[in-house]
């Protein structure tokens, strides 16, 4: 038994469980990912379905698809993120902690 994030952030996407942290990993190994937050919204046929956030390196170009393939690449396939953005920067606390409430709201999902 491994576990590999926190069971309160833990997602259930189509019957299998899995951790942000790790597919969080996964994205910012790519060499154009300076930065990713996981997050699980609703989904009426898997239960809830991943959305990344993603910020890129300066001047290291990469596509959403991109993103997607080398996280297929590295995970199982029920990891890799349904929809991917890339945006500037992601929400923080004043300690500095990702707001993941405020990317459920950009998404629309709880």
């Amino acid at each position: 038994l491994f576990v590999v994030g926190r069971d309160d952030e833990m997602i259930v996407s189509g019957g299998e469980n899995v951790y942000p942290v790790e597919v969080e990993k996964t994205l910012a190994a790519h060499p154009g990912v300076a930065e990713a937050a996981v997050i699980g919204v609703d989904d009426e046929q898997y239960g809830q379905r991943l959305a990344a956030f993603v910020v890129l390196q300066p001047g290291r170009p990469a596509t959403a698809d991109d993103l997607k393939q080398h996280v297929r690449e590295n995970l199982a396939n029920y990891k890799v993120p349904r929809g991917i953005a890339i945006v500037d920067e992601l929400p923080r606390g004043s300690t500095g902690k990702i707001l993941r409430n405020e990317l459920r709201a950009k998404v629309g999902g709880s």
